[in-house]
């Protein structure tokens, strides 16, 4: 039996506000307007501030720790498609779900608080 086995990775959630969404820009060095100009962001077909795609993401891997240790990441892959932008106060939660029948192999999920899928895809745990 597979040491990744668990049926459910732990939830984890996080309120993405500006402050956030500014310390994650700065550790990056990523100023791309989109992300930190509201008025620029406004005049975009996003019509506002969204955050850095990667700033979300990192939940599934704060996931995979919580579940079983940092320990798990060695060798793990990530597939995922980004399929909704994140916007500034969104609250995000990923998760994710052993697939029947595949060991160490969890479709993952970012939702944001509607309930909307913003990240999807598949971690794969080295078994």
């Amino acid at each position: 039996m597979s040491r990744y086995a668990r049926p459910e990775l732990e939830r984890v959630s996080k309120v993405v506000d500006r402050a956030a969404i500014r310390l994650y820009a700065e550790i990056t060095d990523d100023f791309n307007p989109i992300h930190v100009d509201p008025d620029f962001a406004a005049t975009t077909p996003m019509r506002g501030i969204i955050a850095h795609g990667m700033l979300s993401l990192n939940l599934i891997w704060q996931s995979l720790r919580a579940t079983y240790g940092a320990q798990a990441q060695e060798g793990a892959k990530l597939d995922v498609r980004f399929t909704r932008p994140v916007r500034e106060d969104d609250t995000v939660s990923a998760h994710g779900r052993l697939r029947e029948g595949d060991a160490g192999i969890y479709d993952v999920t970012i939702e944001n608080q509607r309930g909307e899928p913003v990240i999807s895809g598949t971690l794969t745990l080295s078994v």
